[in-house]
Protein backbone atom coordinates (compact mmCIF):
# COMPACT_ATOMS: atom_id res chain seq x y z
CA UNK A 1 0.00 0.00 0.00
CA UNK A 2 2.83 2.34 0.95
CA UNK A 3 4.55 1.48 -2.36
CA UNK A 4 1.44 2.45 -4.34
CA UNK A 5 1.19 5.70 -2.39
CA UNK A 6 4.82 6.61 -3.11
CA UNK A 7 4.41 5.82 -6.81
CA UNK A 8 1.32 8.05 -6.92
CA UNK A 9 3.18 10.91 -5.26
CA UNK A 10 6.10 10.47 -7.67
CA UNK A 11 3.79 10.56 -10.69
CA UNK A 12 2.13 13.73 -9.42
CA UNK A 13 5.53 15.38 -9.04
CA UNK A 14 6.46 14.37 -12.60
CA UNK A 15 3.21 15.79 -13.95
CA UNK A 16 3.70 19.05 -12.04
CA UNK A 17 7.25 19.34 -13.43
CA UNK A 18 6.12 18.72 -17.00
CA UNK A 19 6.90 21.50 -19.47
CA UNK A 20 4.24 24.00 -18.48
CA UNK A 21 4.64 25.90 -21.73
CA UNK A 22 2.17 23.38 -23.12
CA UNK A 23 -0.49 25.11 -21.05
CA UNK A 24 0.03 28.30 -23.04
CA UNK A 25 -1.98 27.97 -26.21
CA UNK A 26 -1.19 30.61 -28.85
CA UNK A 27 -3.12 30.42 -32.13
CA UNK A 28 -3.32 32.20 -35.44
CA UNK A 29 -6.03 34.42 -33.97
CA UNK A 30 -3.43 35.90 -31.61
CA UNK A 31 -1.32 36.88 -34.59
CA UNK A 32 -4.32 38.28 -36.45
CA UNK A 33 -5.09 40.39 -33.38
CA UNK A 34 -1.51 41.70 -33.36
CA UNK A 35 -1.75 42.86 -36.98
CA UNK A 36 -5.18 44.37 -36.34
CA UNK A 37 -3.77 46.26 -33.39
CA UNK A 38 -0.96 47.55 -35.57
CA UNK A 39 -3.44 48.63 -38.26
CA UNK A 40 -5.66 50.48 -35.80
CA UNK A 41 -2.66 52.23 -34.29
CA UNK A 42 -1.54 53.45 -37.70
CA UNK A 43 -5.05 54.63 -38.53
CA UNK A 44 -5.04 56.62 -35.30
CA UNK A 45 -1.59 58.05 -36.05
CA UNK A 46 -2.50 58.79 -39.73
CA UNK A 47 0.36 56.99 -41.44
CA UNK A 48 0.91 57.52 -45.15
CA UNK A 49 0.37 54.40 -47.29
CA UNK A 50 4.08 53.93 -48.17
CA UNK A 51 5.24 54.35 -44.58
CA UNK A 52 2.53 51.99 -43.31
CA UNK A 53 3.73 49.33 -45.77
CA UNK A 54 7.22 49.54 -44.26
CA UNK A 55 5.81 49.06 -40.75
CA UNK A 56 3.82 45.96 -41.75
CA UNK A 57 6.80 44.43 -43.54
CA UNK A 58 9.38 44.77 -40.78
CA UNK A 59 6.97 43.71 -38.01
CA UNK A 60 5.89 40.58 -39.86
CA UNK A 61 9.40 39.70 -40.97
CA UNK A 62 10.49 39.79 -37.31
CA UNK A 63 7.79 37.29 -36.36
CA UNK A 64 8.56 35.12 -39.38
CA UNK A 65 12.27 34.94 -38.62
CA UNK A 66 11.57 33.71 -35.09
CA UNK A 67 9.08 31.13 -36.34
CA UNK A 68 11.45 29.87 -39.05
CA UNK A 69 14.06 28.97 -36.42
CA UNK A 70 11.72 26.36 -34.95
CA UNK A 71 9.65 25.10 -37.92
CA UNK A 72 11.73 23.21 -40.48
CA UNK A 73 9.01 23.72 -43.12
CA UNK A 74 9.84 27.43 -43.32
CA UNK A 75 13.17 28.87 -44.43
CA UNK A 76 14.88 31.89 -42.95
CA UNK A 77 14.94 35.02 -45.10
CA UNK A 78 18.64 35.52 -44.40
CA UNK A 79 20.46 35.91 -47.70
CA UNK A 80 17.14 36.26 -49.54
CA UNK A 81 16.26 39.83 -48.60
CA UNK A 82 18.51 42.75 -49.46
CA UNK A 83 21.41 43.02 -46.99
CA UNK A 84 19.66 40.75 -44.48
CA UNK A 85 21.87 38.41 -42.43
CA UNK A 86 20.96 35.48 -40.19
CA UNK A 87 19.24 36.21 -36.90
CA UNK A 88 20.66 34.84 -33.61
CA UNK A 89 19.96 31.18 -32.99
CA UNK A 90 17.71 30.12 -30.09
CA UNK A 91 19.75 29.70 -26.93
CA UNK A 92 17.28 28.02 -24.60
CA UNK A 93 15.12 24.92 -24.60
CA UNK A 94 12.41 26.81 -22.73
CA UNK A 95 11.46 29.09 -25.64
CA UNK A 96 7.86 29.02 -26.81
CA UNK A 97 8.23 29.85 -30.54
CA UNK A 98 4.84 31.56 -30.91
CA UNK A 99 5.41 33.63 -27.79
CA UNK A 100 8.83 34.72 -29.04
CA UNK A 101 7.43 35.54 -32.51
CA UNK A 102 4.72 37.76 -31.04
CA UNK A 103 7.30 39.42 -28.79
CA UNK A 104 9.41 40.30 -31.83
CA UNK A 105 6.36 41.52 -33.77
CA UNK A 106 5.20 43.84 -30.99
CA UNK A 107 8.68 45.17 -30.34
CA UNK A 108 9.20 46.17 -33.98
CA UNK A 109 5.65 47.49 -34.37
CA UNK A 110 5.92 49.55 -31.19
CA UNK A 111 9.20 51.08 -32.34
CA UNK A 112 7.69 52.25 -35.63
CA UNK A 113 4.42 53.89 -34.55
CA UNK A 114 3.82 57.17 -32.76
CA UNK A 115 1.23 56.14 -30.18
CA UNK A 116 3.23 53.36 -28.53
CA UNK A 117 0.73 52.87 -25.70
CA UNK A 118 -1.83 51.54 -28.17
CA UNK A 119 0.58 48.71 -28.96
CA UNK A 120 1.91 48.17 -25.47
CA UNK A 121 -1.53 47.91 -23.87
CA UNK A 122 -2.40 44.80 -25.87
CA UNK A 123 1.13 43.44 -25.63
CA UNK A 124 1.35 43.82 -21.85
CA UNK A 125 -1.99 42.09 -21.41
CA UNK A 126 -0.64 39.08 -23.30
CA UNK A 127 2.73 39.15 -21.58
CA UNK A 128 1.22 39.24 -18.11
CA UNK A 129 -1.03 36.27 -18.82
CA UNK A 130 1.92 34.27 -20.20
CA UNK A 131 4.13 35.16 -17.27
CA UNK A 132 1.50 34.07 -14.78
CA UNK A 133 1.22 30.66 -16.44
CA UNK A 134 4.94 29.98 -16.76
CA UNK A 135 7.45 32.66 -15.86
CA UNK A 136 10.48 30.60 -16.92
CA UNK A 137 9.14 29.97 -20.40
CA UNK A 138 7.91 33.54 -20.72
CA UNK A 139 11.28 35.08 -19.82
CA UNK A 140 13.18 32.78 -22.19
CA UNK A 141 10.72 33.46 -25.01
CA UNK A 142 10.68 37.21 -24.41
CA UNK A 143 14.48 37.35 -24.35
CA UNK A 144 14.79 35.52 -27.65
CA UNK A 145 12.05 37.57 -29.30
CA UNK A 146 13.83 40.75 -28.24
CA UNK A 147 17.15 39.46 -29.62
CA UNK A 148 15.59 38.86 -33.01
CA UNK A 149 13.82 42.22 -32.88
CA UNK A 150 17.13 43.97 -32.20
CA UNK A 151 18.66 42.20 -35.20
CA UNK A 152 15.75 43.43 -37.35
CA UNK A 153 16.16 46.96 -35.97
CA UNK A 154 19.84 47.00 -36.90
CA UNK A 155 19.00 45.90 -40.44
CA UNK A 156 16.04 48.28 -40.65
CA UNK A 157 18.15 51.27 -39.64
CA UNK A 158 20.16 50.93 -42.85
CA UNK A 159 17.25 51.15 -45.32
CA UNK A 160 17.63 54.92 -45.92
CA UNK A 161 14.31 55.79 -44.25
CA UNK A 162 15.91 58.12 -41.69
CA UNK A 163 17.82 59.91 -44.44
CA UNK A 164 14.66 60.53 -46.48
CA UNK A 165 13.10 62.33 -43.49
CA UNK A 166 15.50 65.22 -44.00
CA UNK A 167 15.40 65.39 -47.81
CA UNK A 168 13.74 68.42 -49.45
CA UNK A 169 10.03 68.66 -50.19
CA UNK A 170 8.80 67.99 -53.68
CA UNK A 171 9.03 71.03 -55.95
CA UNK A 172 5.82 71.71 -57.84
CA UNK A 173 6.30 72.86 -61.43
CA UNK A 174 3.99 75.70 -62.46
CA UNK A 175 5.45 76.12 -65.96
CA UNK A 176 4.01 72.85 -67.30
CA UNK A 177 0.33 72.02 -66.93
CA UNK A 178 0.98 68.33 -67.55
CA UNK A 179 2.76 68.14 -64.19
CA UNK A 180 1.10 67.36 -60.87
CA UNK A 181 -0.42 70.19 -58.85
CA UNK A 182 -1.68 70.00 -55.23
CA UNK A 183 -5.42 69.35 -55.13
CA UNK A 184 -8.33 70.54 -52.97
CA UNK A 185 -9.39 70.83 -50.27
CA UNK A 186 -6.08 70.74 -48.37
CA UNK A 187 -3.65 71.35 -51.25
CA UNK A 188 -1.09 69.20 -49.44
CA UNK A 189 2.52 68.82 -50.54
CA UNK A 190 3.35 65.66 -52.45
CA UNK A 191 3.94 62.92 -49.88
CA UNK A 192 7.07 60.76 -49.81
CA UNK A 193 8.76 62.13 -52.95
CA UNK A 194 11.93 60.20 -52.02
CA UNK A 195 10.32 56.83 -51.30
CA UNK A 196 12.05 55.27 -54.31
CA UNK A 197 15.29 55.69 -52.33
CA UNK A 198 14.13 53.27 -49.64
CA UNK A 199 15.98 49.94 -49.78
CA UNK A 200 13.74 47.28 -51.36
CA UNK A 201 13.06 43.94 -49.70
CA UNK A 202 13.06 41.50 -52.63
CA UNK A 203 13.21 43.44 -55.89
CA UNK A 204 16.63 44.53 -57.15
CA UNK A 205 15.86 48.24 -57.41
CA UNK A 206 13.00 50.71 -57.36
CA UNK A 207 12.96 50.93 -61.18
CA UNK A 208 13.18 47.19 -61.88
CA UNK A 209 9.54 47.15 -62.97
CA UNK A 210 9.52 50.57 -64.59
CA UNK A 211 6.31 50.75 -66.63
CA UNK A 212 5.82 52.28 -70.05
CA UNK A 213 5.31 56.06 -69.82
CA UNK A 214 1.76 57.41 -69.62
CA UNK A 215 -0.08 58.55 -72.76
CA UNK A 216 1.37 61.75 -74.14
CA UNK A 217 -0.23 64.78 -72.54
CA UNK A 218 -2.62 66.53 -74.89
CA UNK A 219 -5.80 68.54 -74.40
CA UNK A 220 -6.67 68.13 -78.07
CA UNK A 221 -10.02 66.42 -78.57
CA UNK A 222 -9.62 62.91 -79.88
CA UNK A 223 -6.14 62.40 -78.42
CA UNK A 224 -5.73 59.37 -76.17
CA UNK A 225 -4.99 61.51 -73.13
CA UNK A 226 -8.02 63.74 -73.67
CA UNK A 227 -10.24 60.71 -74.21
CA UNK A 228 -9.11 59.23 -70.91
CA UNK A 229 -9.71 62.54 -69.16
CA UNK A 230 -13.24 62.72 -70.57
CA UNK A 231 -13.87 59.13 -69.46
CA UNK A 232 -13.18 60.19 -65.87
CA UNK A 233 -15.50 63.15 -66.25
CA UNK A 234 -18.31 61.14 -67.85
CA UNK A 235 -18.21 58.35 -65.28
CA UNK A 236 -18.61 60.95 -62.54
CA UNK A 237 -21.62 62.40 -64.38
CA UNK A 238 -23.08 58.89 -64.72
CA UNK A 239 -22.68 58.19 -61.00
CA UNK A 240 -24.28 61.54 -60.14
CA UNK A 241 -27.52 60.41 -61.78
CA UNK A 242 -28.22 57.94 -58.98
CA UNK A 243 -25.46 57.94 -56.38
CA UNK A 244 -27.37 55.89 -53.80
CA UNK A 245 -27.81 52.92 -56.13
CA UNK A 246 -24.64 53.23 -58.18
CA UNK A 247 -22.48 50.10 -58.07
CA UNK A 248 -19.53 52.18 -59.25
CA UNK A 249 -20.05 54.54 -56.32
CA UNK A 250 -20.15 51.56 -53.92
CA UNK A 251 -16.94 50.16 -55.36
CA UNK A 252 -15.16 53.51 -55.20
CA UNK A 253 -16.07 54.03 -51.56
CA UNK A 254 -15.22 50.48 -50.53
CA UNK A 255 -11.64 50.79 -51.81
CA UNK A 256 -11.08 54.45 -50.86
CA UNK A 257 -8.45 53.69 -48.17
CA UNK A 258 -7.25 57.31 -48.10
CA UNK A 259 -5.87 58.33 -44.68
CA UNK A 260 -5.67 61.96 -45.83
CA UNK A 261 -9.36 62.74 -46.37
CA UNK A 262 -10.09 66.28 -45.12
CA UNK A 263 -13.59 67.48 -44.22
CA UNK A 264 -14.55 71.16 -44.32
CA UNK A 265 -17.13 72.54 -41.88
CA UNK A 266 -17.31 76.29 -42.32
CA UNK A 267 -13.87 77.57 -41.38
CA UNK A 268 -12.89 74.28 -39.73
CA UNK A 269 -11.05 71.43 -41.40
CA UNK A 270 -10.55 67.99 -39.87
CA UNK A 271 -9.44 64.58 -41.08
CA UNK A 272 -11.43 61.36 -41.21
CA UNK A 273 -9.17 58.46 -40.34
CA UNK A 274 -9.14 55.47 -42.66
CA UNK A 275 -7.10 52.35 -43.23
CA UNK A 276 -4.38 52.45 -45.90
CA UNK A 277 -4.52 50.35 -49.11
CA UNK A 278 -1.85 48.06 -47.68
CA UNK A 279 -3.82 47.79 -44.45
CA UNK A 280 -6.86 46.67 -46.44
CA UNK A 281 -4.86 43.82 -48.00
CA UNK A 282 -3.42 42.89 -44.61
CA UNK A 283 -7.06 42.59 -43.54
CA UNK A 284 -7.73 40.31 -46.50
CA UNK A 285 -4.77 38.19 -45.41
CA UNK A 286 -6.45 37.68 -42.06
CA UNK A 287 -9.72 36.71 -43.76
CA UNK A 288 -7.93 34.13 -45.93
CA UNK A 289 -6.04 32.67 -42.98
CA UNK A 290 -9.19 32.31 -40.92
CA UNK A 291 -11.25 30.83 -43.75
CA UNK A 292 -8.54 28.26 -44.50
CA UNK A 293 -8.03 27.57 -40.77
CA UNK A 294 -4.33 28.37 -41.09
CA UNK A 295 -2.36 27.69 -37.92
CA UNK A 296 -0.09 30.23 -36.25
CA UNK A 297 2.97 29.44 -38.36
CA UNK A 298 1.20 29.52 -41.73
CA UNK A 299 -0.51 32.77 -40.73
CA UNK A 300 2.86 34.36 -39.95
CA UNK A 301 4.15 33.13 -43.31
CA UNK A 302 1.13 34.59 -45.15
CA UNK A 303 1.45 38.01 -43.52
CA UNK A 304 5.20 38.17 -44.09
CA UNK A 305 5.06 37.26 -47.79
CA UNK A 306 2.11 39.56 -48.50
CA UNK A 307 3.53 42.51 -46.58
CA UNK A 308 6.86 42.27 -48.40
CA UNK A 309 5.10 42.23 -51.78
CA UNK A 310 3.08 45.30 -50.74
CA UNK A 311 6.14 47.15 -49.44
CA UNK A 312 8.16 46.59 -52.62
CA UNK A 313 5.10 47.52 -54.70
CA UNK A 314 4.98 50.93 -53.02
CA UNK A 315 8.67 51.50 -53.70
CA UNK A 316 8.17 50.56 -57.36
CA UNK A 317 5.02 52.64 -57.77
CA UNK A 318 6.42 55.75 -56.08
CA UNK A 319 9.48 55.54 -58.32
CA UNK A 320 7.21 56.01 -61.33
CA UNK A 321 4.89 58.56 -59.72
CA UNK A 322 7.60 61.12 -59.17
CA UNK A 323 9.33 60.35 -62.47
CA UNK A 324 6.28 60.86 -64.72
CA UNK A 325 4.86 63.47 -62.32
CA UNK A 326 1.51 63.48 -64.09
CA UNK A 327 -1.34 65.87 -63.32
CA UNK A 328 -4.53 64.53 -61.71
CA UNK A 329 -7.87 64.54 -63.58
CA UNK A 330 -9.46 66.92 -61.07
CA UNK A 331 -6.97 69.69 -61.86
CA UNK A 332 -7.64 69.59 -65.60
CA UNK A 333 -11.41 69.14 -65.35
CA UNK A 334 -11.69 72.12 -63.02
CA UNK A 335 -9.57 74.23 -65.37
CA UNK A 336 -11.00 73.25 -68.75
CA UNK A 337 -14.41 71.63 -68.31
CA UNK A 338 -16.21 72.45 -65.05
CA UNK A 339 -14.67 74.51 -62.28
CA UNK A 340 -17.22 73.17 -59.75
CA UNK A 341 -16.59 69.49 -60.60
CA UNK A 342 -15.40 67.23 -57.80
CA UNK A 343 -14.36 63.60 -57.84
CA UNK A 344 -16.25 60.87 -55.95
CA UNK A 345 -13.15 60.26 -53.86
CA UNK A 346 -10.90 62.96 -52.52
CA UNK A 347 -7.77 63.10 -54.66
CA UNK A 348 -4.75 61.92 -52.64
CA UNK A 349 -1.67 64.17 -52.42
CA UNK A 350 0.82 62.75 -54.92
CA UNK A 351 1.20 62.42 -58.72
CA UNK A 352 -1.18 60.30 -60.76
CA UNK A 353 0.76 57.67 -62.72
CA UNK A 354 0.75 54.75 -61.97
CA UNK A 355 -2.18 54.00 -59.67
CA UNK A 356 -0.94 52.96 -56.23
CA UNK A 357 -4.05 50.88 -55.55
CA UNK A 358 -3.51 49.03 -58.80
CA UNK A 359 0.16 48.25 -58.20
CA UNK A 360 -0.09 47.13 -54.58
CA UNK A 361 -3.38 45.28 -55.08
CA UNK A 362 -1.89 43.43 -58.02
CA UNK A 363 1.21 42.46 -56.03
CA UNK A 364 -0.77 41.43 -52.93
CA UNK A 365 -3.17 39.34 -55.01
CA UNK A 366 -0.31 37.41 -56.61
CA UNK A 367 1.26 36.71 -53.20
CA UNK A 368 -2.02 35.57 -51.65
CA UNK A 369 -2.90 33.43 -54.66
CA UNK A 370 0.46 31.69 -54.32
CA UNK A 371 -0.39 30.86 -50.70
CA UNK A 372 -4.10 30.03 -50.83
CA UNK A 373 -4.83 29.15 -54.47
CA UNK A 374 -6.33 30.58 -57.66
CA UNK A 375 -10.05 30.33 -56.89
CA UNK A 376 -10.07 31.27 -53.23
CA UNK A 377 -13.41 33.05 -52.69
CA UNK A 378 -13.89 35.28 -49.66
CA UNK A 379 -16.15 37.85 -48.05
CA UNK A 380 -14.24 41.06 -47.43
CA UNK A 381 -15.40 42.70 -44.19
CA UNK A 382 -12.26 44.82 -43.80
CA UNK A 383 -14.16 48.10 -44.17
CA UNK A 384 -17.07 47.29 -41.83
CA UNK A 385 -15.41 49.27 -39.02
CA UNK A 386 -15.50 52.29 -41.34
CA UNK A 387 -19.22 52.05 -42.06
CA UNK A 388 -19.04 50.12 -45.33
CA UNK A 389 -20.76 46.82 -46.18
CA UNK A 390 -19.13 43.46 -46.91
CA UNK A 391 -18.17 42.73 -50.51
CA UNK A 392 -17.59 39.22 -51.85
CA UNK A 393 -14.97 38.09 -54.37
CA UNK A 394 -14.33 34.82 -56.23
CA UNK A 395 -10.54 35.27 -56.04
CA UNK A 396 -7.77 37.60 -54.93
CA UNK A 397 -7.14 38.65 -58.53
CA UNK A 398 -10.80 39.59 -58.94
CA UNK A 399 -10.54 41.73 -55.82
CA UNK A 400 -7.37 43.39 -57.14
CA UNK A 401 -9.09 44.21 -60.44
CA UNK A 402 -12.01 45.81 -58.63
CA UNK A 403 -9.64 47.75 -56.38
CA UNK A 404 -7.84 49.05 -59.45
CA UNK A 405 -11.04 50.06 -61.26
CA UNK A 406 -12.29 51.80 -58.13
CA UNK A 407 -9.80 54.59 -58.82
CA UNK A 408 -11.41 55.32 -62.21
CA UNK A 409 -14.89 55.27 -60.66
CA UNK A 410 -13.60 57.50 -57.87
CA UNK A 411 -12.45 60.10 -60.39
CA UNK A 412 -8.82 60.18 -59.31
CA UNK A 413 -7.04 58.14 -62.03
CA UNK A 414 -7.03 57.78 -65.78
CA UNK A 415 -7.50 54.32 -67.28
CA UNK A 416 -3.85 53.94 -68.31
CA UNK A 417 -2.61 54.35 -64.74
CA UNK A 418 -4.99 51.59 -63.65
CA UNK A 419 -4.31 49.04 -66.37
CA UNK A 420 -0.56 49.57 -66.50
CA UNK A 421 -0.37 49.76 -62.70
CA UNK A 422 -2.19 46.46 -62.25
CA UNK A 423 0.22 44.75 -64.65
CA UNK A 424 3.15 46.38 -62.85
CA UNK A 425 1.87 44.90 -59.59
CA UNK A 426 1.31 41.46 -61.10
CA UNK A 427 4.85 41.36 -62.50
CA UNK A 428 6.37 42.51 -59.25
CA UNK A 429 4.29 40.03 -57.22
CA UNK A 430 5.39 37.19 -59.48
CA UNK A 431 9.01 38.21 -59.00
CA UNK A 432 8.59 38.16 -55.23
CA UNK A 433 7.13 34.65 -55.12
CA UNK A 434 9.68 33.35 -57.64
CA UNK A 435 12.65 34.73 -55.72
CA UNK A 436 11.62 34.04 -52.14
CA UNK A 437 12.07 30.43 -51.09
CA UNK A 438 10.14 30.59 -47.84
CA UNK A 439 8.76 27.05 -47.68
CA UNK A 440 10.17 23.58 -48.08
CA UNK A 441 8.67 21.34 -50.75
CA UNK A 442 6.67 19.44 -48.12
CA UNK A 443 5.13 22.66 -46.84
CA UNK A 444 4.25 23.75 -50.37
CA UNK A 445 2.53 20.43 -51.02
CA UNK A 446 0.61 20.71 -47.75
CA UNK A 447 -0.56 24.23 -48.56
CA UNK A 448 -1.93 23.39 -52.03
Amino acid sequence: MRKIFLITIFMMILISCKDRSQEIIITGDDFHAANENLSKTMVHDIFSPPVASRVYAYSNIAAYEVMSQFNQNYNSLAGQLTEFSAVPKPDSKNINPQMAALTAFYEIGKSLVFTEEKMTKKRDSLFNSWKEKDEEVFLASEAYGMKVAQHIKNWMSQDNYAETRTMPKFTVRTDDESRWQPTPPSYMDGIEPHWMKIRPFVIDSSNQFKPAPPPEFSMEKGSRFHNELMEVYNIREEIAQDEENSEKMAIAKFWDCNPYVSILRGHLMFATKKITPGGHWIGITKIACQKSEADFDKSVYAYAKTSMAIADAFISCWDEKYRSNLVRPETLINKYIDESWSSVLQTPPFPEYTSGHSVISGAAAIALTDIFGENFSFDDDTEVDYGLPIRSFPSFKAASEEAANSRLYGGIHYRAAIEVGLEQGHQLGAYVIDNLKMTSSSAEIASN
